[in-house]
């Protein structure tokens, strides 16, 4: 499996933190409620976006705010941890930065912060501002009193536009992999479990089976995952995961039965009059 491109190569990790809810009928599953009328269980997966492998899952209630996971999460120092602004907690987060690992999120629009120090920018790049900012908050600031860095983009962000400072560059291209290119991040796993997998077809109705049914479909994701990667193919993991529920039972060695799919598949075909 190829490494997700990025505008700045990196070499510490990269990893996607989301979370997905999984929607349950209430009058089926009774112990999963979510709200009056609905029932739920929420995925929460941290992505290693080098290979696009769960690193850490964890599946709880629907009720359970994703703020929450970042208490199960032991910082890796000087890795970088993209999010959405739902995980936005600073007390949380100064572990982070304790630990010397970074996070990458998008502000909220009550965010308050002083400004330390402007750092110059070239406005045609999209770029309205990059500073060094401290947190003036109460409870924020009480919780992060380090200072932050914050960027303010308009419109697409261009790798190739020489302006860029390098820092610009990874902020902004980091982020994207959160947000825009869904199958780069932690998306990619959430969706195609629901998709191929077929995780809204539950087998069994108690919480020990749906529990059990996601950790299959987690598995299977990730040995397909393992397989495509060191195997080096270009097919999607849909078509690997395909070919061999086709071949459950034949004895031949997953490398050769790959390998000569693929290159059937390619084989020319000749036309005659």
């Amino acid at each position: 499996m190829r490494r997700s491109p990025s505008a700045v190569d990196l070499q510490e990790t990269v990893y996607a933190l989301d979370t997905t809810t999984i929607d349950l009928c209430l009058s089926v599953f009774p112990w999963a409620v979510f709200r009056t009328a609905k029932a739920a269980i929420k995925l929460h997966t941290l992505l290693d976006l080098r290979g696009n492998i769960p690193t850490f899952i964890h599946i709880s209630d629907g009720k359970v705010h994703e703020v929450n996971i970042l208490d199960q999460l032991l910082p890796e120092p000087g890795a970088f941890y993209i999010m959405d602004r739902g995980f936005l907690d600073f007390e949380r987060l100064y572990r982070f930065h304790e630990a010397g690992s970074f996070f990458v999120t998008r502000g909220k629009s009550n965010l308050k912060v002083q400004r330390r120090y402007s750092h110059p920018v070239d406005r045609k790049t999209g770029v309205i501002c990059d500073q060094t900012v401290v947190l003036t908050g109460f409870y924020s600031h009480q919780g992060f009193e380090a200072p932050l860095r914050r960027i303010r983009f308009k419109g697409s962000r261009n790798s190739q536009d020489p302006h860029f400072s390098d820092q610009q560059l990874c902020l902004a291209s980091l982020y994207d992999h959160r947000t825009i290119p869904l199958p780069l991040a932690s998306g990619a796993l959430l969706q195609w479990i629901k998709q191929h997998l077929r995780i809204k077809a539950f087998f069994g109705t108690s919480e020990n089976a749906v529990r059990s049914q996601i950790w299959i479909a987690v598995s299977a994701y990730v040995l397909v995952a393992i397989v495509k990667k060191r195997l080096h193919l270009s097919a999607s993991l849909y078509e690997i995961l395909q070919i061999l529920s086709l071949t459950m039972f034949e004895k031949i060695p997953l490398d050769q039965l790959l390998a000569q799919t693929m290159s059937d598949e390619i084989q020319p075909v000749l036309i005659t009059n």
